[in-house]
């Protein structure tokens, strides 16, 4: 297995509200997969998160929207057949022994603070799911992507309280520049 640790990692914050973020979100991305090789490799789009927390359910609605989006790509973690903490060993597993030269771009919700309720986060190394609700889940992806949905905290009912409206506009973004950053790849 890789050392995914070995680089620097980095992690750019972008603010949905703001006009120009936009661009640089997709800019940001497209970078990483040029960074990485990716033509060289398999794309695999991992959205991990469940339905059954509106918080929870960013990963399974980009999944949603990028599952027919390109023959290419490889997309594991919709609505219908979700990827959580139940079975992202599996899914792990079913990349790595399935999937020749998987390049992973994980998209997940995460918590943080009030300030960043809104932004998306892209960093190219990987996400650890369940960090947030204090769960030990193996770190997973050469790119990773959040939505901060809600506040991080002791309270376990953020995810479940937190407004659906947020949650698709979120969706929605990551969607829209993950599509950019294949599209441009793919007409290159």
């Amino acid at each position: 297995m890789k050392n995914f640790f070995s680089k620097k990692c980095e992690t750019n914050y972008f603010d949905t509200l703001n006009n120009f973020s936009s661009q640089e979100l997709k800019d940001c991305i497209l970078k990483y997969m040029i960074d990485s090789n990716i033509e060289n490799r398999t794309p695999v789009i991992l959205c991990i998160g469940t339905d059954r927390a509106t918080g929870d359910c960013l990963g399974p609605l980009v999944g949603e929207q990028m599952l027919n989006f390109s023959s290419r790509y490889h997309v594991l973690g919709t609505l219908e057949s979700p990827i959580h903490a139940l079975n992202i060993r599996d899914a792990i597993n079913h990349i790595n022994n399935v999937i020749p030269n998987p390049f992973v771009i994980a998209v997940d919700a995460s918590l943080g603070s009030s300030t960043h309720i809104g932004y998306i986060t892209v960093s190219n190394c990987p996400i650890s799911p369940g960090k947030g609700v204090h769960k030990k889940l193996p770190a997973i992806g050469d790119i990773s992507i959040t939505g901060i949905v809600n506040v991080s905290g002791q309270n376990p009912g953020l995810l479940h309280s937190t407004r659906l409206y947020s949650v698709m506009q979120l969706a929605d973004y990551i969607s829209d520049a993950l599509k950019y950053s294949i599209s441009y790849l793919e007409d290159f």
